[in-house]
């Protein structure tokens, strides 16, 4: 049976819902209408050219932030699809904390959309995430940034690897200061295999938060030093 058709059929019998509004969800995206879609602030210039945190004020649309010109980061180039705010921060909740993993496929796509407009796809041969320590793993069953890179890869037709393991638990960021955040990531990440099989690769690093950067610029620093040639970072959200 054709796919469309099958899922034509069990819609009438089992009508899909819209995570946002609880409408009918629209038929591009599995779980989000165009109502809802259209809510969702999208992260748009003027940003830093290397972090992409998006700036306040008269500011040019090609500039670097405070941050970036003070110590540049690991990482060559980080772009964020929307502002963790709203709708997007409801979905990236239930997808990250309440076992939401269908909504995967829709927040990859909108993630697949950034990637589009700034990145150069031609120039990714490969696609990780940053890991979970096994301990919270084991607690939520899954790792969100996995999820949404498969997702992410399959579209740009690339291979998802599970590159990076999270050596040593580390607190919540959330109440962190910028600094403070660095220091709790510093030597929490390890390679999964041995130095150089990333020779001369560049690596798409994928998250589903990006806050002060300090998480996705500590696994650059691994990626690197395991031969990646770049290291582009992409993820659902700013914070």
């Amino acid at each position: 049976m054709n796919l469309s058709l099958a899922h034509s059929l069990l819609d009438l019998a089992f009508p899909r819902a819209c995570a946002g509004c609880r409408g009918r969800a629209g038929d591009e995206f599995h779980y989000i209408c165009w109502d809802c879609l259209a809510a969702i602030r999208l992260v748009s210039p003027p940003f830093c050219l290397l972090c992409g945190d998006p700036g306040q004020g008269d500011l040019p649309e090609k500039y670097f932030c405070a941050a970036c010109i003070r110590q540049k980061p690991f990482f060559d180039c980080a772009r964020s699809a929307a502002a963790y705010a709203g709708l997007a921060r409801d979905l990236i909740l239930d997808f990250k904390y309440h076992g939401a993993t269908w909504l995967a496929p829709d927040l990859g796509r909108i993630m697949f959309a950034c990637l589009s407009a700034y990145f150069n796809a031609a120039n990714i041969d490969c696609v990780t995430c940053v890991p979970l320590h096994r301990t919270r793993a084991r607690e939520r069953t899954y790792n969100q940034a996995w999820l949404l890179a498969r997702e992410v890869a399959a579209r740009l037709g690339r291979e998802a690897l599970d590159c990076l393991a999270r050596a040593r638990a580390t607190e919540s960021q959330t109440h962190l200061t910028s600094a403070a955040r660095a220091d709790n990531v510093r030597g929490k990440f390890a390679a999964r295999k041995g130095p150089g099989f990333l020779k001369g690769r560049r690596v798409l690093l994928v998250d589903d938060v990006m806050t002060t950067g300090a998480t996705v610029n500590e696994c650059a620093r691994v990626l690197k030093e395991s031969g990646a040639q770049e290291v582009l970072v992409l993820t659902l959200a700013r914070g």
